[in-house]
């Protein structure tokens, strides 16, 4: 039996980024993955999800060359072309992460993994097979899948999921988005600048609900102008798959409505992959569909650990990579601190993108805080207007006592590659009148946030 120090189950952001972190600190690491190295992220989420966004982004923009003195013969798309594009984008990364393991001598185990007692991973392989590994440290990254509803059977045809969503075979002329999460809206945003007549329904008051109130509130009314409808505090109750089109029965405030459809996409959501892994064998103990863990990721049984989506916190990439760090950090003995996870940047990659980190305003009154708000809009930016992306702002709440950063909630183009100076500056426990004296390089989209902080402190100079 081969004997590892460390053994990760997953290849996800959070697998692979551990396993690489462990043999860098010395660890003789393996890493077992099912399906394709960089799990669900790379292959089937984050990344080619951003290359059909980017290939709508520029169908958008030959459709508006006109806006910009320019003539386009009547622009089209291949939407099999977009879609090829795509997978070679997630194909071309997942060799990178083979590359990666290569060159640190990580051990790839081919196969579907399960936790044993005694420190002992099995490891099934196509054939059947079975083979066990013996590790001193068994770090469990198993990710999540998209969740189910049972009045919203996924059959792959006509009601899908989010891989189905990326591989069509042919565009859809029509299309039902249930959840207005950032899978949802960004599903949205893609098939509708490709042209396809896309219904949001949302069970919430708003969709993005997770964002501020007036980011969510602008973000429908552009998503409305862009001719996208959007159902809040609806559901759907029931789907008729018999047809030739999808039926849905939604449920709203005004009564049931039964709306139709080349297709409908189920993003409500995720369900962590906990079953059939060996969690209860080994007597690893779960909560409400979590592994349950402390601050260092260690699960009630020790040599056992958990991190990513199956444990307590936002399912985010970026936030399992950290965990999975910080995990063999603190098994390697080195001095580390627990997350911050009050700090953690949300991003959606819609046209226009939304980006946020800290309280929202509602939150922080909520908490208590005395505070001061500021706002700048894109409409007021001269990069923004020579771009001709003037939609969205930036949105900065500080507690007015003591000047410290609570939350910052843009909307807009690109604003997903600004957020990090909020998680810095917050991390460094910036106050306001600091940022306000950092001189931003203008004409950028950036300067905005430097706007906003001064419109919160009564200095706003382009308002």
């Amino acid at each position: 039996m081969s004997k590892y120090d460390i053994i990760v189950v997953g290849s996800g952001p959070g697998g692979y980024v551990t396993a690489i972190r462990a043999s860098q600190l010395g660890f003789k690491t393996a890493v077992v993955e099912k399906e394709s190295l960089g799990g669900v992220c790379l292959n089937w989420g984050c990344i080619p999800t951003k290359a059909l966004l980017k290939s709508a982004q520029v169908f958008n923009y030959l459709n508006h060359a006109e806006d910009y003195g320019l003539k386009v013969e009547k622009a089209d798309k291949d939407f099999n072309a977009v879609v090829k594009r795509s997978r070679e984008v997630a194909n071309g990364m997942s060799k990178g992460v083979q590359f990666l393991m290569k060159k640190n001598k990580i051990d790839v185990l081919e196969g579907y993994g399960t936790v044993k007692p005694g420190k002992k991973v099995s490891v099934k392989d196509a054939e059947g097979n079975s083979k066990d590994y013996e590790a001193d440290h068994i770090i469990i990254a198993t990710g999540a899948h998209a969740r189910e509803l049972p009045n919203l059977p996924i059959d792959g045809k006509k009601v899908i999921e989010y891989r189905k969503a990326m591989t069509l075979d042919k565009q859809p002329e029509s299309m039902i988005v249930v959840g207005s999460g950032a899978i949802g809206v960004e599903f949205a945003s893609f098939y509708s600048d490709m042209g396809t007549d896309v219904t949001i329904v949302e069970f919430q008051p708003n969709i993005v609900p997770v964002e501020d109130e007036e980011v969510s509130k602008q973000f429908e009314r552009i998503y409305k102008k862009k001719g996208i409808k959007v159902m809040t505090n609806s559901s759907v109750e029931s789907v008729d798959t018999s047809g030739k089109k999808v039926k849905a029965k939604v449920k709203t405030k005004k009564g049931e409505e039964t709306l139709e459809a080349d297709i409908v996409l189920s993003a409500v959501g995720i369900k962590t992959h906990i079953e059939n892994i060996g969690l209860e064998d080994v007597g690893i103990k779960t909560d409400k569909d979590k592994v349950v863990v402390n601050d260092y990721y260690q699960t009630n049984v020790p040599g056992y650990y958990a991190i990513g989506d199956i444990t307590h916190g936002p399912a985010l990439a970026h936030v399992a990579s950290a965990e999975g760090i910080l995990c063999v950090e603190k098994i390697a003995g080195h001095k580390v601190e627990p997350i911050n996870y009050g700090n953690i940047p949300g991003c959606t990659y819609s046209n226009p993108e939304i980006a946020s980190v800290g309280m929202t305003e509602k939150q922080a009154k909520e908490a208590g805080y005395d505070i001061k708000v500021g706002k700048f809009p894109f409409s007021a930016s001269g990069k923004a207007s020579a771009a001709g992306t003037k939609d969205g702002f930036v949105k900065v709440i500080f507690d007015a006592k003591y000047g410290e950063w609570l939350g910052c909630h843009m909307l807009g183009a690109g604003v997903t590659d600004m957020i990090a100076e909020a998680v810095v500056a917050r991390n460094l426990e910036t106050t306001g009148y600091e940022v306000l004296k950092t001189i931003h390089p203008h004409p950028t989209m950036s300067e905005a946030v430097m706007e906003a902080v001064a419109d919160a402190y009564d200095e706003v100079i382009h308002l």
